[in-house]
């Protein structure tokens, strides 16, 4: 695996989601209590970036259509959207988040 910093801890809101750009990637990193998740920051119905909408509940909402993902596996939760975003292993280092973009947790080949 092959993790990059993407961010330090306190940068990721808890009710929110980051906006961070590993490589080629855009990625949203999202927190729920203790945890925390990367995922594709483009929302496989309407193509809009995730890390504007409101994570609650381990799910983040597209805030255009309302389409929700599970932080954990990337499943939709809630229509309109019906296909998975990627998510990518994540690795909390001290006070730093580090993320793979290489490997999905899912199998989903990001856009």
């Amino acid at each position: 695996m092959t993790f990059e910093r993407a961010c330090s801890l306190d940068e990721v809101p808890t009710d929110e989601a980051l906006a961070v750009t590993l490589g080629r990637y855009d990625v949203a990193i999202a927190r729920d209590g203790d945890e925390v998740f990367a995922l594709e920051n483009t929302c496989s119905h309407a193509e809009v970036a995730l890390s504007e909408g409101e994570v609650a509940n381990c799910q983040i909402e597209c805030w255009l259509h309302g389409s929700m993902f599970d932080l954990r596996t990337g499943k939709p939760t809630n229509l309109p959207a019906t296909e998975p975003v990627a998510t990518f292993p994540v690795d909390v280092r001290g006070t730093d988040v580090y993320v793979d973009t290489e490997t999905t947790l899912n199998g989903v080949t990001p856009a």
